[in-house]
């Protein structure tokens, strides 16, 4: 049984970014919403807010960061959560260590992986990265296709005038990979300045009305934000369309952790976060049940009809 909020969206997911620390440095970085924050979790303590979680009918585990495979202690975190008996546990990253560790966050038991990539053109990522990692990444999608993380998808954030005419060479790509392509709109955060919002959006209709034309078949994924999910050729293309979306919000089912330590109700906002770090450095079960409860009240959808 999942924990509704006041407008009747079950919470199914945590979201926890474990670290602010990051490798690359997009232009269009927001920070998964998050604004700057001092430490970071450990892995203890993050074992303690995924039991709360699960005893509240979270179902599903993401890590996030930044970058959480810069963090010594990923494979010991995956491993305390996979203990919990989440149905599901994945990770977003940029690919850049990815290759090093794909067999040993598939053994200590990560489900599947989200890899940030947005461009196959060594160039274009240099400009995207300000680095110079384009092969690294691939090498890494394609260790963790080999171990068998199952779906790898591949989120592309669509910028105009930079990768928003490869979006059929990056379907190519990860049809031939065996991954999923997401392509992403540009998000608007406290951590994504204007400038780059303006600079870059790209209006995806277009985009998404040829994938309509193509599909073999459309899929719907209402516990995802609403997603649209189109079957091509034997490839599958996911879209996710944050900006000014009320369905995206009116669906949304996720709950999110910052770095060190607050609840956070919702991915737009950062002025109705819940601390727990008191709670768990007490290692207060019953407070830190209570602050999830808290955050869930706290729980409204940014964008309404």
């Amino acid at each position: 049984m999942h924990v509704q909020d006041r407008h009747g969206r079950p919470v199914m997911s945590l979201r926890l970014s474990i670290t602010g620390r990051c490798n690359v440095n997009c232009i269009y970085c927001h920070r998964d919403g998050m604004t700057s924050s001092r430490g970071e979790l450990s892995a203890a303590d993050i074992e303690k807010l995924c039991r709360v979680a699960s005893d509240l009918g979270v179902g599903k585990i993401r890590l996030s960061g930044g970058e959480p495979l810069i963090r010594d202690d990923i494979v010991e975190i995956v491993e305390r959560i996979n203990k919990i008996g989440f149905r599901d546990i994945s990770i977003t990253t940029n690919g850049t260590l990815l290759e090093g560790y794909s067999t040993a966050l598939r053994e200590a038991g990560l489900d599947r992986v989200n890899v940030s990539f947005d461009t196959l053109n060594p160039e274009t990522y240099r400009f995207i990265t300000r680095k110079d990692y384009l092969e690294r990444v691939k090498s890494g999608i394609s260790s963790a296709v080999d171990v068998g993380l199952d779906p790898v998808k591949i989120n592309m954030v669509i910028l105009r005038g930079v990768n928003h005419h490869e979006v059929w060479d990056m379907f190519e790509f990860c049809r031939e990979k065996g991954a999923v392509l997401q392509i992403i709109e540009l998000l608007k955060t406290e951590s994504c300045h204007d400038d780059a919002v303006e600079r870059y959006h790209c209006d995806i209709t277009p985009i998404e009305a040829e994938l309509a034309e193509r599909a073999d078949r459309i899929r719907t994924r209402k516990f995802m934000q609403d997603r649209k999910k189109y079957y091509i050729d034997g490839g599958e293309i996911e879209v996710v369309r944050p900006m000014d979306n009320t369905r995206f919000c009116a669906n949304c089912t996720r709950l999110r952790v910052t770095p060190d330590g607050k609840l956070k109700p919702c991915l737009l906002r950062n002025d109705n976060l819940v601390d727990t770090r008191d709670a768990l450095r007490e290692n207060d079960t019953d407070r830190l049940r209570e602050l999830f409860f808290e955050a869930i009240r706290r729980r409204s959808p940014y964008y309404t009809p």
